[in-house]
């Protein structure tokens, strides 16, 4: 197995959906499904890092962590947009359109946001 991060989900339907159209826009798609769970991978091969979208295992509400956050990595400002649309369009929330942080660095273009269940997202690209 690869390197992994699991985020909760309340709604698995409406996570997975999210998840579905948001990672498209980066090239993601999901490699494994099984109920109450779905993991993701770049191309859907499985390989490399994996995000496992899922309801906890003991059976308790999904809540974000506080300080929590996973990113992407985007080839192109346009696929930064894209990310940020579909997630605006599947029932995230805005957290930081996209646009530079040159507090990051000179080239840093990014945009932040949270899925259904709260968890919050991030997807850069620094070229």
């Amino acid at each position: 197995m690869a390197t992994y991060v699991t985020v909760g989900a309340n709604d698995h339907a409406a996570s997975t959906a999210f998840y579905d159209a948001v990672l498209a826009t980066i090239g993601w798609a999901s490699h494994a499904d099984f109920p109450g769970w779905r993991a993701y991978s770049a191309g859907g091969e499985g390989k490399d890092f994996t995000l496992w979208v899922a309801r906890p295992f003991d059976g308790r509400p999904a809540t974000a962590g506080n300080g929590t956050m996973v990113g992407f990595m985007a080839g192109s400002h346009a696929e930064v947009d894209a990310f940020h649309a579909a997630a605006m369009a599947n029932g995230g929330s805005d957290e930081g359109a996209p646009g530079p942080r040159p507090h990051y660095g000179p080239k840093w273009y990014a945009a932040y946001m949270r899925d259904p269940a709260g968890n919050k997202i991030a997807v850069v690209c620094n070229d």
